[in-house]
């Protein structure tokens, strides 16, 4: 039995290992060693997350996928949540989550099959809960904020998010040296439509054509 941990942060803005000396202290208090670990800056209403699937490859029969919490492994639509559950179930690989006690079982061996069997049973079930939950509040923030902006919007207020001058100078930088324009996503961590914006601006078709691409 390897113990897998799990650490991720929805974008590149937010520290992924923020929960890791928290993890490896839970696994040391319950006589764990880490095997390895896994990081990745993705956000969890996504089921396309290459760490989380790197780890699932790697995973044996038996294995323990360690989390700080439900919502670090999921906040999937219900659909998507399903088949994680059974990429999870096809691998019998065991989620063991710092917030979720029912869980805790889970990470020890010394346990008879009857037993492993009944906390198996009642974790998924609170794995069930916690997920639905997760994406519960991902939809309700999603909505508060579209309603926040939307009366900003009304009352004159709304500005929009606040342009990184640092970053996108940089990107103008180099647009102007002849970077690709997936040279400058690779470095920067942007997205294409940014790097269109500066290059608009610019006033060049840098890229465009996708020859420098």
């Amino acid at each position: 039995m390897f113990v897998r941990a799990y650490l991720r942060a929805s974008d590149k803005s937010q520290d992924a290992t923020r929960a890791r000396e928290q993890i490896e202290t839970f696994a040391k208090e319950h006589g764990l060693r880490i095997a390895a670990t896994y990081v990745e800056n993705e956000s969890g209403t996504k089921l396309d997350r290459p760490e989380l699937f790197r780890l699932l490859a790697d995973a044996s029969e038996g294995d323990i996928l360690l989390c700080e919490q439900v919502d670090r492994l999921s906040r999937l639509t219900a659909p998507d949540w399903e088949r994680l559950k059974s990429e999870l179930a096809a691998r019998r690989v065991r989620v063991v989550a710092l917030d979720l006690p029912t869980s805790w079982m889970m990470a020890t061996a010394k346990v008879d099959d009857f037993t492993l069997r009944m906390f198996e049973a009642v974790n998924g079930m609170m794995l069930d809960v916690l997920a639905a939950v997760a994406r519960k509040d991902y939809e309700d923030r999603r909505r508060r904020q579209a309603q926040g902006q939307m009366k900003a919007k009304a009352e004159g207020r709304y500005t929009g998010r606040k342009e990184n001058l640092a970053r996108n100078s940089g990107i103008a930088s180099m647009l102007r040296a002849g970077s690709s324009w997936s040279q400058i996503q690779a470095a920067t961590g942007c997205s294409r439509a940014t790097v269109a914006k500066i290059a608009k601006r610019l006033g060049t078709s840098i890229g465009v054509s996708g020859v420098q691409n």
